[in-house]
Formats: structure tokens, sequence, C-alpha cells
């Protein structure tokens, strides 16, 4: 992938804190092997004490906050810990459903090899959920993480039989336009791809309080592949 200029995904700047709209396929920090593009490599070819206050899944796109000072970054790590971060999330889950802020209760732990599970034994983790918009076969979630357990907002709507369109982990299927489109015709000899190639998961938003206690409150517009997708099911239900 073309990797991005760091300036061009910023989304908010003072002097102690950058939130910026992550693209997909793109780590937060280094992963475990190899030494792939970041964003907190491209981040800190121009501020040198930048970290990154939390992370997002390489698949997941939205709202990433980094601090650029020592004190900028204790304070919100402090906020997440208190769980006095508000995170807003909007995915694309399988099946037609109607929740109105329900509650999702279900321990997790995390397993070998980056992925978690849903066990009685596993640490709390709870999300609210709500349906936003209802498709022929789909539903556009807002999910806000309580806690922030390793994959929540996957397991959770897994959970509720609701799994993310592309998220293959834990029961999404990839979604192919061929499944509403009658008149779906390929060119011979091609073979149809997935309509978008991660799961279908976007930070939307993210409101925490800066160092003089007055909140910041930030949104993330849906990437190109999250925005098309949203569109054509609308289109085609």
């Amino acid at each position: 992938m073309k990797l991005p200029a760091f300036q061009d995904l910023i989304i908010f700047e003072n002097d102690d804190y950058i939130v910026i709209n992550k693209p997909p396929f793109l780590a937060t920090l280094d992963e475990r092997v190899g030494g792939a593009p970041n964003i907190l490599r491209l981040a800190r070819q121009h501020y040198d004490d930048i970290q990154a206050c939390h992370r997002l899944d390489k698949e997941t796109s939205g709202a990433l906050a980094l601090a650029k000072n020592p004190e900028a970054y204790r304070n919100l790590a402090m906020q997440f810990e208190d769980r006095k971060v508000r995170k807003v999330y909007h995915a694309v889950g399988w099946g037609v459903h109607h929740f109105d802020g329900l509650r999702v209760e279900r321990n997790i732990e995390t397993t070998t090899k980056g992925k978690a599970r849903l066990a009685p034994g596993g640490k709390h983790a709870e999300t609210l959920v709500r349906t936003l918009e209802t498709f022929a076969r789909h539903t556009l979630f807002e999910c806000l993480p309580v806690t922030g357990r390793m994959h929540q907002i996957r397991l959770h709507l897994m959970y509720l039989q609701a799994p993310i369109v592309g998220d293959k982990m834990y029961g999404g299927e990839d979604f192919y336009l061929s499944t509403l489109k009658r008149k779906f015709n390929m060119k011979e000899g091609e073979e149809e791809q997935p309509f978008i190639k991660r799961f279908a998961l976007h930070a939307r938003q993210l409101t925490f309080a800066g160092l003089d206690g007055e909140p910041i409150s930030v949104e993330a517009e849906y990437p190109k592949d999250f925005r098309v997708l949203v569109d054509t099911l609308r289109q085609y239900s």
C-alpha cells in the first residue's frame, strides 16, 4: 500500500495532542515481527517525543489519539485506565437487528497468536450497542465500549449473532455485491472480490479531557471503503 503523509491524517491538533483519522491496513505500533511501517513511525518523522495513547487494530480505521509530550501522555493514559474516555465505533454487521442501547456484558480472555474469546473466567468486558440503520441483510451499528478488551466489539457483535462484515476470525463472512445485485456479471476469467477487503469497523468519535480539563471531542469521517459499503447497502435495500 502507498503510505499516507502523516500530516494529511491529522483531524485535530493542539499543543499537547494530535488526533488522526487512521487509515485501514496500517498498524498503530510495531508488530511482533519485522519493521513494517506504522502510525508511530510516521508520526516520529515530524514529532520527536510523540506517543500513541491507545491503539486500533491494523484493519480498523478512525480516530486515534497521540500525545506530544510525557505529561499529556500520562493525562490521557489515566483517563483510559479510569474509563473516562468516550469511544464511539461504527460497524456493519450481518443480519437485520434492532438494538436500542443494548448492554452486552461477556467476559473476554486473550488466547495465543493475537486472538481472543468469550470465556466466563476472562476479564469483564462491557459494550453498549445501538442500531443506526438497517438494510436488506445487514445493520449499521453504533458501539460504545465501556471497557477496552482485545477485539471486544468484534466478539460482542459475534455473541449477538451480528458478526462484522469481513471479520472471518469471529464469524463474519465477506460481502459480495453479487448477493444483492441481480444482474451482476463478471468478465470472463475474472473472480469476484469481496466488496470490502477488511472487517467493517471504524472508530467514529473520541472524547477526552485536555490538560486544562476542557473536553476535546473529535469525529473521524468514514474512509472510502467503509463509506462506499454503507452507500451500496442503502442503494440495494
